[in-house]
């Protein structure tokens, strides 16, 4: 395959060690930075992460860093694999540092939180010129270190940046496929964090499965509307992007955000099933950001809006699902949803 690119990972959370090992193995040349200088060096006399992926043995040829600027500098790819709330603040740092030749990924999910704005737009008004792509889809860390099944999408603007990334992500059991809907994407992966927590919510107040399986597919409904406001295109969110990443969050007991909602449905304390959770759950941010978009054009986002009124402790779970029941009954699609887009 001719000489692999160097790619820094910015993130040595349990996301960003798993896609760091996964290019490693892949034959890239890569350094994960962490923020913090001990558990870097802890990491590297162990070859663990013990607080976030104790299980995964790091390949040794995965260089680790607490040196921002020297993960940067030189490297083809830059990978970001930090929470939202740190994506904008991190850009900042390392500009300086960006090669000119180097292009900018990303892993993260949900928004600006300060602006609101969708990340890919911070990205070009922080390195301009820079191709830039969204790594997405339905992807557990545990069982992407476990070397399990998992399929991911890389969109970008670029179609020949997307092919880099993915050509650098994929092997016979991490299958990455390709779009240029970065609107698409990124709605996707932000709100489907709110709708896990609709789904935890029912789960955790035993509400069966056909609540969990109308829940996800009206979620799945309130996606595909927003999106058509916004521009995303459909079939990105039928996808890996969206609906594959929905059906795992909304199912899947790994997922913090589903989490928090099967604490919040068993009468837990919002702050009690935060603390307890122990990492960032971005459902919390993303769910305002979400409401803003659907209130600035008029859309209705009724799952949505009950998950932000619980978030925010103006109602209680039973109150939202209350709300939800009692409304009126309609047709399950508007007409002009799909054909409007054709």
């Amino acid at each position: 395959m001719g000489t692999r690119p160097a790619v820094g990972v910015l993130g040595a959370g349990s996301w960003g060690t798993a896609l760091a090992a996964v290019l490693a193995r892949n034959g890239a040349a890569v350094t994960l930075w962490g923020r913090d200088p001990v558990a870097i060096a802890q990491m590297t006399a162990t070859r663990r992460n013990a607080r976030y992926l104790q299980e995964l043995e790091l390949p040794r040829e995965l260089a680790l860093s607490a040196d921002l600027a020297a993960s940067v500098r030189g490297a083809h790819v830059v990978l970001i694999v930090t929470p939202s709330h740190a994506f904008g603040d991190l850009l900042e740092r390392i500009a300086p540092h960006f090669a000119a030749d180097a292009g900018l990924a990303w892993a993260t999910k949900g928004f600006d939180p300060g602006s609101g704005r969708f990340l890919h737009e911070l990205a070009a008004e922080r390195l301009p010129g820079a191709p830039a792509a969204i790594v997405t889809g339905p992807s557990f860390a545990r069982e992407v270190a476990q070397g399990l099944p998992t399929a991911v999408t890389v969109h970008s603007a670029t179609p020949a940046f997307a092919q880099t990334v993915a050509d650098l992500l994929h092997n016979t059991h991490f299958r990455a496929y390709t779009g240029n809907d970065m609107i698409g994407a990124e709605l996707g992966g932000a709100m489907k964090n709110v709708l896990a927590v609709a789904t935890g919510v029912a789960d955790g107040m035993h509400l069966g499965l056909n609540a969990r399986a109308g829940m996800i597919t009206r979620g799945l409904n309130e996606m595909l509307r927003l999106g058509a406001a916004i521009g995303a295109r459909p079939e990105t969110l039928m996808g890996l992007a969206g609906l594959g990443d929905l059906v795992l969050t909304c199912t899947g007991d790994l997922s913090r955000n589903r989490r928090l909602g099967l604490a919040l449905g068993r009468g837990v304390a919002l702050a009690a099933a935060v603390a307890e959770i122990g990492q960032v759950v971005e459902s919390l941010e993303t769910v305002d950001t979400i409401m803003r978009l659907a209130d600035s054009r008029g859309i209705e986002l009724p799952i949505a809006h009950g998950v932000q009124r619980v978030l925010h402790e103006e109602i209680t779970p039973a109150e939202g699902l209350r709300q939800l029941l009692a409304r009126e009954q309609k047709a399950e699609y508007p007409a002009s949803l799909f054909t409007s887009q054709i």
